[in-house]
């Protein structure tokens, strides 16, 4: 779709105020300030205190974009050629899932090319090899799984494989890290785990130091992009609430470090398959969120975030939360929705005969698995594109198109196959030239009439559960714009952002179109959709005045992910101009 000049997509509603840094300063402070000094040759202090400059917006990635939020596209200008093949229009829906295990994992068990042809078969057109960042990991496993990546490119050309790593990330969670294929693919995800992985280097504990290790892995992975020794690189947090570790003013500064590279968190995890009842499935939690806080957990965190709702994380459930906190400053922030694929659910294989921590930590892989004899009905996981999807709108089908589709918020997932294809823009009243896409901001005249317009395919073939699931009901979520909110950084709710409008949308089949008037655009603002099944609600977390039919918090032991299905769209800004 074509858009015109004047409603140029834009990721960040304010401008960047410059900083006044003429005041005369102490020697550690101007270390800090000194980015022609690698982070690893800073003093504690030094990178501590430069963490907290780039948290703040005084200094951005390797390109100092800092606190704007622009993307790289638009800072050089490339923006303007999304009319060609190369640019920023959506011409494809590419599903995937960047969050995949293998033999090269500890806790794992299948070869590259079984995640992949079974991805492939379920549907999903990209996927990022995801093992964990450990000492067998970054001393061995990082060249060991490339050539099966390389060789599964090969069996499989029309499906996009990254190689990446689950990064354990210094003082927080995991997240995923992965690189566009190239020839030195291998070198930087080694050298990025060996130096900023929070297992190997031993700074897994909550402590400022540490955290600041994490930003300076994220601005590490901005310069390698920098200095093209790869195309791109892309880091989204994995699983944030599950143990509460992952707090508000960490997340911030990630994105903040360079917002190129932190471009979101799963919005809803792995491990769906947890949530099936005892006799059928593990009888656990879904998504693998069955714990609670503990000494290294943020503690302003309540107890109901450790507990998905819907399937989806609470920071995402959460209308007017963690999420909606992030989008009320105008920048983008993603979500995902993936498999976190280790032991799958419904699978006749087991690892071979022999396999034990020692082979593994000599070995740096598990051997291949063999026929079970069995079916394990006990396993948390799904195939990759069996129950999760993360759908990328990309100008054409290539790695650095889907890359550039996620930085760019171009993304909605779903659970289950819930409906077939979502399409969601904003324009001005009447007029189709200027429809912005999800992730975009639409810039008009203070005063201009504006419209959401959502297409929607309703779902007509059976899903890998072997039934046609029936959207019953849209959402839409809308938040003022607060530039106030990166002051508070560890603040976690949006107070204005609530549940709008919802249609109901039972019995509907086929291609259908809403379009609803959201007034005069006066001040700034966003809106997000989400979409239900219908069987399982409840008022959200912050009451039926902001949510009056949420989804409900999933019960340990009995949260069957088939029968509570949803879709979320990421967001899109409008920002009304004198």
């Amino acid at each position: 779709m074509c858009h015109t000049a004047d409603h140029a997509h834009e990721h960040d509603a304010f401008h960047h105020h410059p900083h006044d840094l003429s005041d005369p300063v102490d020697a550690d402070t101007s270390a800090a300030l000194d980015l022609s000094i690698d982070d690893g040759d800073l003093s504690p202090t030094q990178l501590s205190r430069r963490g907290l400059f780039r948290s703040a917006g005084i200094l951005g990635g390797a390109t100092a974009l800092g606190m704007a939020g622009v993307t790289p596209a638009m800072a050089e200008g490339r923006d303007d050629d999304r009319h060609g093949s190369s640019g920023g229009s959506v011409r494809h829906w590419l599903a995937g899932d960047h969050h995949i295990h293998t033999q090269y994992s500890s806790d794992a068990m299948y070869r590259v090319i079984d995640q992949v042809q079974h991805g492939a078969a379920y549907g999903l057109d990209w996927m990022v090899i995801t093992d964990h960042g450990n000492a067998t990991h970054s001393r061995i496993g990082v060249e060991l799984v490339n050539p099966d990546i390389r060789a599964a490119r090969e069996v499989l050309p029309h499906t996009l494989i990254f190689q990446g790593l689950e990064w354990n990330i210094p003082a927080a969670e995991h997240g995923t890290v992965f690189v566009a294929p190239g020839r030195h693919e291998v070198a930087v995800l080694k050298q990025f785990e060996t130096d900023y992985d929070g297992s190997v280097t031993g700074t897994s504990d909550s402590s400022p130091a540490n955290e600041a290790l994490a930003l300076a892995g994220i601005t590490w992975l901005g310069r390698q992009v920098d200095r093209r020794r790869v195309d791109d690189a892309l880091f989204l947090a994995n699983h944030p609430a599950r143990r509460g570790v992952d707090s508000p003013h960490e997340i911030r500064a990630w994105r903040d470090a360079d917002p190129r590279i932190a471009i979101g968190f799963e919005g809803a995890p792995g491990h769906q398959a947890g949530g099936l009842p005892a006799g059928v499935g593990a009888g656990s939690a879904r998504g693998g969120y069955g714990g609670g806080p503990s000494s290294n957990s943020f503690p302003g965190y309540p107890l109901e975030s450790y507990r998905t709702w819907g399937g989806f994380d609470w920071m995402t459930a959460t209308v007017g939360g963690l999420w909606d906190s992030l989008l009320a400053e105008g920048k983008p922030w993603s979500i995902s929705a993936n498999s976190d694929s280790h032991t799958n659910w419904g699978d006749t294989s087991r690892r071979p005969d022999g396999s034990s921590s020692e082979q593994f930590n000599r070995d740096g892989k598990y051997g291949d698995p063999v026929y079970s004899g069995g079916v394990n009905l006990t396993a948390a996981d799904y195939w990759p594109g069996l129950y999760s999807r993360t759908h990328v709108g990309a100008s054409k089908r290539d790695y650095l198109a889907v890359m550039r589709g996620l930085r760019d918020g171009r993304v909605w997932v779903d659970h289950g196959r819930l409906v077939k294809s979502v399409d969601v823009t904003v324009r001005v009243r009447g007029d189709r030239g200027s429809a912005v896409p999800l992730g975009s901001t639409l810039r008009v005249r203070r005063g201009t009439r504006v419209e959401l317009v959502v297409r929607i395919t309703a779902q007509d073939v059976p899903n890998w559960s072997q039934f046609v699931p029936r959207l019953n009901r849209v959402d839409l979520i809308r938040g003022a714009v607060e530039p106030g909110h990166a002051e508070e950084r560890d603040t976690f709710v949006a107070p204005d952002t609530r549940v709008v409008q919802q249609w109901d949308t039972s019995g509907r089949t086929g291609s259908y179109e809403i379009v609803h008037d959201l007034g005069r655009a006066e001040d700034a603002f966003y809106v997000r959709l989400r979409g239900t099944d219908g069987n399982r609600s409840q008022p959200g977390f912050l009451g039926a005045a902001i949510d009056p039919e949420g989804p409900a918090l999933d019960v340990v032991g009995n949260a069957d992910p088939w029968l509570d299905l949803w879709f979320y769209t990421n967001p899109i800004w409008v920002l009304p101009t004198r």
